[in-house]
């Protein structure tokens, strides 16, 4: 059975203090109320707070992700974060490829792929994102366009690679906008995408890997994008940020 996820995507929120007022009452919730054996909560929190926090998370309930990394294992890159750094302070996953970093960073589909192999280096999860604009959208090449980047940024991987990636379908229209995909549109980019990976690995691989819809996913919607049969849970930004939403959301997946 293909493992459900809650993951938060804090981006850069809250002060250190802040932060460590909202994951205790997000690990104090979960603990307290999430019953489903097979969801796992992640909190992308910024990199300055991984190292305290993952001391104060004491269930499996909920791991700690980081918001992006560098594939270089070390060296002279002034500013940024390596993969061995983030295992070495309790990090589980790595949010890459999300279109803020492609957009405002100039992140290439190819440097995205870097980072996937650095990350499964080092035995952590990579949450894989993709998704395209509304122009992209309105023109109808929606499809192929977040095929390709399925294609040019993990289809190098072996089989047993590829059931270690979580993929992140966001449309750019809908991240931080209100506005959501129905639960309609993203089941069928959410088959479309599979479709795809089978098409290169097979279906019984296909089928174990967890596509998670992100854009403007909140308590009010999660349950009805959640029950769709290849929606496997959701990347969450702002919502991630109040407690008792979060929590709600994940427990929103079906029984």
């Amino acid at each position: 059975m293909r493992k459900k996820y809650a993951a938060g995507n804090w981006k850069m929120n809250k002060t250190f203090e802040e932060g460590q007022i909202l994951l205790s009452e997000v690990v104090n919730m979960v603990k307290d109320e999430l019953t489903h054996p097979n969801v796992q909560v992640v909190l992308g929190v910024p990199f300055p707070y991984l190292s305290t926090f993952s001391k104060l998370v004491d269930t499996p309930k909920v791991a700690l992700a980081a918001q992006n990394c560098y594939p270089k294992a070390s060296g002279a890159y002034t500013g940024e974060v390596s993969v061995p750094m983030l295992k070495s302070v309790g990090v589980k996953y790595v949010i890459i490829g999300h279109s803020e970093r492609r957009e405002y960073f100039a992140e290439s589909d190819a440097f995205i792929a870097e980072k996937v192999d650095a990350i499964l280096a080092e035995g952590l999860t990579p949450i894989f994102c993709c998704g395209e604009t509304l122009s992209q959208r309105e023109a109808g090449i929606h499809f192929d366009f977040v095929k390709g980047q399925l294609t040019n940024s993990l289809f190098h991987l072996s089989e047993e690679a590829i059931q270690q990636v979580v993929i992140a379908y966001e449309p750019i229209w809908a991240i931080g906008t209100g506005v959501t995909a129905s639960s309609d549109q993203a089941q069928e980019m959410h088959k479309v995408l599979r479709d795809h990976l089978a098409s290169k690995y097979g279906a019984a691989v296909a089928e174990e890997i967890s596509i998670l819809y992100g854009g403007s996913v909140n308590a009010g919607n999660a349950e009805e994008l959640f029950s769709q049969p290849d929606v496997d849970g959701g990347l969450v930004g702002g919502a991630s940020l109040k407690s008792r939403d979060f929590t709600d959301i994940s427990k929103s997946f079906p029984a």
